[in-house]
Formats: structure tokens, sequence, C-alpha cells
């Protein structure tokens, strides 16, 4: 069901979603072509994929779309949010040239588990409804909890583990990819809690609203944290490549 007003245009309205969307997904395309695939460059076009899903599965909860009911297109769309965080921290490791296993692991794991239940238990994903300003989901009220202290907390995670690996490298710019990423973390995390501070009924709708501030985050990891990150890597292999010359030469 949906709630609008006609010829009013809302900041997180189907329109937006849409907009959000092509932006998303025309980011991702442009990864895809500039960058050589890489860790860092397939997990950034992931995470762009996974904003872009999230808003195409908004827009069809509102509009219907492909035969698909609106049901199934908020379980796509919440397995899609819930992707975020480990592909987000596993890009973060990967930023910082580490692997940690075992981090990356668990965060996988933990929304393996929520992913699970929302696209196979019955009553993991209840209902949703799409009102003028955001689109409202009903998960399992068991699952509440749980759900946003993974979701809080394992960006809360990443943002911390950006920050303070940035201080180890001895690279300018991958310390600036770092520290871009945590920032494009908190772009989204900050202006949604500050929404829930102020107006206490926006909580219903915290994933629409923190995903429609996402696309900021869309934008840094396109436009600041690749062009750092890769910036520094060519620098890098175009000393190791004049290094190796100088040194044939000197023999």
């Amino acid at each position: 069901m949906r709630y609008l007003k006609p010829n009013t245009l809302y900041c997180f309205s189907p329109p937006i979603m849409l907009a959000t969307f092509i932006i998303e997904i025309t980011f991702a395309v442009y990864v895809i072509f500039r960058y050589k695939l890489t860790a860092v460059s397939r997990l950034a076009i992931a995470t762009l994929a996974g904003l872009a899903v999230f808003q195409l599965a908004e827009y069809n909860v509102c509009e219907g779309a492909w035969g698909v009911d609106s049901l199934t297109w908020a379980r796509i769309g919440y397995v899609a949010i819930t992707l975020l965080p480990p592909l987000g921290l596993h890009m973060a490791t990967r930023l910082a040239g580490q692997k940690r296993p075992f981090l990356v692991g668990a965060v996988y794991a933990s929304a393996a588990v929520f992913s699970g239940i929302f696209l196979f238990v019955g009553h993991g994903m209840q209902s949703q409804l799409c009102l003028g300003n955001y689109v409202i989901f009903t998960i399992a009220p068991w699952a509440t909890l749980p759900y946003a202290a993974y979701y809080y907390g394992w960006l809360m995670v990443g943002v911390g583990y950006a920050w303070k690996a940035a201080r180890a490298l001895k690279s300018v710019s991958k310390q600036k990819a770092l520290r871009w990423f945590a920032l494009g973390y908190m772009a989204f995390i900050v202006p949604t809690t500050t929404a829930n501070v102020i107006d206490p009924a926006t909580v219903a709708g915290i994933p629409s609203i923190m995903c429609g501030f996402a696309v900021i985050f869309a934008i840094t990891i396109t436009m600041v944290v690749l062009p750092n990150y890769y910036k520094q890597t060519s620098l890098d292999n175009l000393k190791s490549v004049l290094g190796g010359t100088i040194r044939a030469w000197l023999r």
C-alpha cells in the first residue's frame, strides 16, 4: 500500500529511489570499466550494486514491477542491505593491505544468518508499507534488536578499523582512501541517527532513510576512495619499474 500526495516530491519518494538506483548502478558500471578488477574494485562494485539493489527493491515495493509481489521485493532489499556491512569491512581490510580472515569471516557469517532469516523464515519479513517519505519494513519482533545490534555494531567496527588502520600505513594516498572510507560510512550513519533523534517516528523507516543517505557513501567510494587508492598503487608500480630499470643499468 502506498500513501503519497500527488504532485509532491519527497526526499525518499519513488522518483528519488529510482534516481538513486540509477546513480549507484552507474557508479558500479563506471568502476568496472575504470579500474583493473582487483579485490578492492570488486568489493567496491559489490557494495555499489548492493546499494542500488536496495533502492530498486524499495521502488518496486512502492510501484510493483516484473510480476514480483511487494513482500518478495522487501526480502530482496533487506538481504541487499544486510550484505553491506561485511562488504564494507572486507573492503576496508583490503584498502589497508590486510586480510583479517577471522574478523571478515565473523561479519559474513552473521550476515548469512540474517539473510537466511529474511529470505526463508516465514515471518522473518512480515510486511512493508510505502509512505510519502520512506518505506517501512516490518521484520520479526524477536529479530529487531539483534539486527540493529548487528548492523550498527559492524558499521562502527568498520569505521574504527578503517581509521586505525590508516594510521599504520606509510602511503599518504592509501591513508586518505581509508579515512575517506570511514567518513563515507559516517556520512549516512550520522544523518540517519540525527533524523531519528529529531523525529522518533522515523525509526520505523531507518533502512529506507539510511540507504537514502548512503548515496553519499557511494559518491565517496567512487570519487574519492578508489582514486586515492589506485593513484598510490600506480605510483608504487611506476617506482618499482623505474627502480628495476635503474638497478639494471648500474650493474
